[in-house]
């Protein structure tokens, strides 16, 4: 157990957890979509470090943030459909799975042995500012133990790895509060192997017809397992009511039992993806036997939400 420090932004904060990154240290910080746990992407010990910190399966790739797409070019192989993309949604919640480089110094383990890598550039300024100070690329894979609900402020961090990371640097919430897409552009036909806020309809008309990864697709990006996301108690979905002893997560009017949350009481799907993982945490209460979920639209957001929502609800491991 090592001794970990919230630090509030400033000049001195971004310093102090730079050096600790160049240290082999973790330090977590905030993106636009959750906070990531990071560490030196070009050092497998910190690397390692991650995957020990986090209880996180071997296989399940690793992204890594750079702090502007130039710096991105440098360690994978990006064809013109690939630099339009970047162009148009980067800085911003899109990570890109292209070919490695030859001479790509991102550590292997981060990309779990494939020959590809997957690279984002942040829009968030601390997280901006941190990587620009590290100059290197940074694995930061969302900082919570692996399977869990994903942080969207410090608080939820420090609950989770408190003692397992050095610093963490508190940006306040996450203003989109859902984990980055994650486009395939290694192959041919272009797939979102992660749905999230950049979506199929947003990418479509630059690159056309885009796919979407189905339940057992290869391993290729982050939040693929099965079961993952998930709260301690058991998770039920599309939910008119909750039954006994359930805490009811609502879509709209909430109209559960005393205790009952919503995602959003006007129905909004962005305000739901920003609540998600927070009311999760929230419901996941000792004394209740589950949490029950109310029926979420199949649409925009709408469908990266009940992409989380089945893996939070997915048989355990």
């Amino acid at each position: 157990m090592i001794e970990t420090r919230v630090l509030k932004p400033s000049d001195d904060a971004i310093r102090e957890a730079a050096d600790a990154l160049s240290r082999g240290e973790l330090v977590a910080f905030p993106t636009e979509t959750v906070y990531g746990l990071g560490g030196d992407a070009t050092d497998d010990r910190a690397v390692a470090r991650i995957f020990e910190a986090k209880a996180r399966p071997s296989f399940n790739p690793l992204i890594s943030h750079l702090p502007d797409p130039e710096s991105a070019f440098d360690h994978g192989m990006f064809d013109d459909r690939a630099r339009m993309i970047a162009e148009a949604f980067w800085p911003g919640p899109l990570t890109l799975v292209v070919p490695r480089r030859g001479d790509c110094r991102i550590s292997l383990l981060a990309s779990a042995g494939l020959d590809t890598v997957a690279l984002r550039v942040p829009s968030h300024p601390l997280a901006s500012a941190l990587l620009a100070a590290a100059g290197r690329p940074i694995a930061a894979p969302s900082a919570n133990p692996s399977g869990r609900v994903s942080p969207t402020t410090a608080e939820h961090v420090l609950a989770g790895l408190d003692g397992r990371v050095s610093i963490i640097l508190d940006g306040g919430p996450c203003s989109v509060g859902l984990e980055s897409t994650v486009l395939d552009l290694s192959e041919e036909a272009p797939t979102i192997l992660r749905p999230g806020a950049v979506t199929a309809d947003m990418l479509e008309p630059l690159i056309g017809a885009v796919g979407v990864a189905g339940h057992g697709a290869k391993i290729a990006a982050p939040g693929m397992l099965e079961s993952h996301y998930a709260p301690g108690l058991p998770v039920r979905l599309d939910a008119t009511a909750p039954g006994p002893g359930e805490l009811f997560l609502g879509f709209g009017t909430v109209t559960g039992p005393e205790g009952s949350e919503t995602l959003s009481a006007q129905g909004d799907l962005t305000e739901a993806a920003a609540n998600l993982f927070a009311l999760l945490r929230s419901l996941d209460r000792p004394g209740a036997t589950g949490i029950a979920v109310a029926p979420i639209p199949e649409t925009g957001l709408g469908i990266a939400i009940n992409n989380r929502l089945r893996r939070a609800a997915a048989p355990r491991a």
